[in-house]
């Protein structure tokens, strides 16, 4: 699976997973606190820091129809109108070069994901390292060619879409320019839930479009995402936020910050764990070797004297003759005396 390298940071099998801490509208419109959002994910030891570049305006239109309203009693904003809703979650396009500023100065990736071409036109002027194309927005295919022109590493949530939709936008996306791209497993609910995530489809679209895949997580905790790195997922990307009882338009599935540094150790550790196919001691098993189980002398025995089930049992540790000879040594002659915890070896007891 090609490597894709990132300003340094290299994404791959081979390598720890990079994980994403969304801030979304979690800034609640406040700069100073989106700026907090960016120094405490960094002290969490994420790789990336993203946004969502968008106006009201060029999300949706300003009317009250019903087709505009959210009809959901399951839905976090049921009964909300779409263009209120995005006015509250939109980031104001003038701070995103303080947000990426302050990240880059942390050590981390910022990038964005922009819902128009006027948005990429703007993100652009910022020299984004990446983009992320959204749930929604994957059939938007003047969109992805707008964003794959760019040549950049393209990341791509799979939310709802089907294979057919996913192969043209895999397709176009190629098409178009880009040459390094990721697909996230995502489920569009907000908060989804674990049996509805099917992180199974992993490795299938790794296999069936031959490129990295990450997830997009929206359940709540870290059990989600450890799952996903073990059925080889490279990228995480999960909602971050200070803290849930701040509110905020996606704060009810954000992770806060002790949850995001306990997503980066955990699932690096899952990723350490996957390893390789391998049989026999390790070379760190090695030396506990000599505690398996060995034929041992449980009684006193003189030379001349039969090996019985009462003077040798099979214990540990295991410096005498393994157990699979313990039916061979019964009957055998001691060569000489041995005493009580002495091991049972073909050197020097008999033959």
């Amino acid at each position: 699976m090609k490597t894709i390298d990132i300003e340094g940071v290299k994404i791959g099998p081979c390598y720890k997973p990079f994980i994403i801490a969304e801030m979304s509208g979690n800034h609640n419109q406040s700069l100073k606190r989106a700026l907090e959002i960016v120094e405490i994910a960094a002290k969490s030891g994420v790789h990336a820091l993203k946004i969502q570049t968008y106006t009201a305006d060029t999300m949706t239109l300003d009317i009250k129809k019903t087709d505009f309203q959210i009809n959901d009693k399951d839905s976090l904003w049921d009964g909300q109108n779409l263009y209120q809703l995005y006015q509250q979650a939109y980031t104001p396009w003038e701070w995103h070069k303080p947000i990426f500023d302050r990240a880059r100065k942390l050590g981390m990736i910022p990038f964005s994901t922009p819902f128009d071409e006027t948005a990429v036109d703007f993100l652009e002027g910022l020299d984004v390292p990446l983009y992320k194309i959204a749930s929604f927005e994957n059939n938007d295919i003047p969109l992805i060619q707008k964003v794959a022109s760019t040549g950049k590493p393209m990341i791509i949530s799979t939310g709802m879409a089907t294979v057919a939709e996913l192969d043209e936008t895999v397709r176009v996306a190629r098409e178009s320019g880009c040459q390094n791209l990721i697909l996230l497993k995502c489920t569009s609910t907000y908060p989804a839930t674990p049996e509805n995530t099917n992180i199974s489809t992993i490795p299938h679209l790794r296999e069936l479009f031959d490129v990295q895949v990450g997830l997009s997580d929206h359940t709540m905790g870290t059990g989600v995402s450890v799952a996903g790195v073990a059925l080889g997922a490279t990228v995480i990307e999960k909602h971050f936020t200070l803290c849930r009882e701040d509110g905020g338009v996606d704060s009810a599935f954000s992770m806060e910050p002790d949850e995001m540094k306990t997503l980066v150790q955990e699932t690096e550790r899952a990723w350490q764990a996957i390893g390789k196919i391998t049989y026999g001691p390790t070379e760190k098993e090695k030396a506990s070797l000599k505690f398996r189980r060995s034929i041992y002398v449980v009684k006193d025995i003189k030379a001349g004297e039969e090996f019985t089930k009462e003077n040798i049992k099979v214990v540990r540790p295991g410096y005498g003759l393994a157990p699979k000879y313990y039916k061979q040594v019964l009957g055998k002659v001691a060569k000489k005396d041995m005493k009580v915890g002495d091991p049972i070896t073909i050197e020097s007891n008999f033959l």
